[in-house]
């Protein structure tokens, strides 16, 4: 074995064996399986926003309750007693004796209040809007939590093709130098070919590692997201490939516009805006208000023998003047409903512009999979016939290298390319609020 050769022995001895001792379960053989079903239903029972979301829910509907509770009479009841003592003189044996005197009360009263100027009215409708607004929340939420874990889910798909691109990158590189040994054994390599190999089995070395790296922590992060402290190993759907939207361009433009749930939160909060305009413009009008009440007492636990009275009052109440407080709340009601209105025109303008450029990407991403993919098939057939130039002593080996680089950039480029596509694809669906 001359000089040369024993080089290349050497290179292939150090590198080869401790890059298959890696091998494909340096990642954790023990992480948890999960389908995209169950990562979507586990993040949405664990997630914080849609828990506050919920409980937004829950106390606009209970704000709600209380405003209809406004339209009935307020009702309260109480009893009482008392005990003391008393000191009398007794005029026929001239002397003080002592007694007690005691008393024992009863009453229920009844308020309604008649008019108010059309608050109740306004205060209803406001009440109403913010539950429609939550509630639109509420269901954005759903979408954007489904979105959010629908991107770690693919990523951490991504990750794994990666990792098996990084896997055939490092075989690539050990095909390479396996030739430069044999071209070595024959006579006809150089020192410099089995260099060049060997520098590009190293890149691939590290290659792998990063690999390796990113989908460990793209599968913590996926854990994460769906309530488990240990990394998540993704299953893939059936089919990942692009399948025609179910509406029209013109269509999903309008539900962005109109019936998205951002589109119908900011309605929802403009509506509650102007009705709590009309209802600060209601304490220009006076109050009419009912009031009724019953009470029984007596000296005696008893009954019998007690003084009962009953009162109906009817009241109007009208504040001449209260210090600007009024024209305060009508200038900053005014103010908030005119900040709402621009807020819900610029959402509607928002939504419709992410849907058209969700869409723009979605039709460029469907593309770019069928380029990514002619790329993988014309990389292959030129690394094939470059290695078979290199055989006969056409090519030299940095030929090799860079068709192996162009074959492995290739792959990457279809993996991103295809999880690009997904990923877009449930972005619109989170714009929109509705499977696609």
């Amino acid at each position: 074995m001359n000089k040369s050769s024993y080089l290349v022995y050497i290179v292939w001895s150090a590198l080869a064996v401790p890059v298959f001792a890696q091998g494909r379960d340096a990642l954790d053989p023990e992480a948890v399986l999960v389908t995209l079903e169950d990562a979507i239903q586990r993040a949405i029972s664990v997630s914080p926003q849609i828990a506050q979301a919920e409980q937004n829910m829950v106390s606009a509907a209970e704000s709600k309750r209380t405003a209809i509770g406004s339209f009935l009479p307020t009702i309260s009841t109480g009893s009482g007693m008392s005990v003391r003592s008393t000191d009398r003189f007794d005029s026929s044996t001239d002397r003080i004796v002592s007694g007690s005197s005691n008393s024992y009360n009863a009453s229920i009263n009844a308020r309604y209040n008649l008019f108010q100027g059309g608050q109740r009215f306004s205060e209803l409708s406001r009440v109403r809007a913010d539950y429609v607004a939550a509630e639109a929340l509420r269901k954005g939420q759903d979408f954007n939590v489904t979105f959010q874990t629908k991107n770690l889910f693919f990523q951490a798909l991504r990750q794994q093709e990666l990792l098996e691109v990084a896997h055939l990158r490092i075989e690539q590189a050990t095909q390479s130098l396996e030739m430069t040994r044999l071209r070595q054994q024959l006579g006809g390599g150089t020192v410099s070919d089995t260099l060049r190999a060997r520098l590009e089995f190293i890149n691939a070395r590290q290659a792998l590692l990063s690999a390796q790296n990113e989908t460990q922590i793209a599968r913590f992060g996926l854990g994460r997201q769906i309530g488990i402290s240990e990394p998540v190993a993704p299953v893939p759907p059936g089919n990942l490939e692009p399948t025609p939207l179910r509406l029209e361009q013109i269509e999903v433009l309008r539900i962005a516009e109109i019936e998205s749930p951002s589109v119908v939160a900011a309605n929802a909060n403009l509506n509650a805006a102007e009705e709590a305009y009309s209802s600060a413009k209601s304490a220009y009008f006076p109050t009419f208000s009912l009031n009724s009440g019953y009470n029984w007492s007596n000296q005696q636990a008893s009954f019998q023998q007690g003084l009962a009275s009953w009162n109906l009052n009817f009241n109007m109440s009208y504040p001449l003047f209260n210090g600007f407080s009024r024209e305060a709340s009508i200038v900053r009601a005014e103010s908030s409903a005119y900040v709402a209105r621009l807020e819900e025109d610029d959402v509607r303008r928002g939504a419709r512009q992410e849907a058209d450029a969700a869409l723009r990407f979605l039709e460029t991403s469907e593309l770019a999979i069928d380029i990514a993919e002619e790329a993988v098939q014309v990389a292959n057939e030129d690394l094939r016939v470059t290695r078979e130039r290199y055989r006969v002593g056409v090519a030299i080996i940095l030929d090799v290298v860079t068709s192996q680089i162009s074959v492995d950039q290739a792959r990457v480029d279809l993996v991103n390319a295809r999880y690009d596509y997904v990923l877009v694809r449930a972005e619109l669906e989170a714009i929109l609020g509705m499977e696609l």
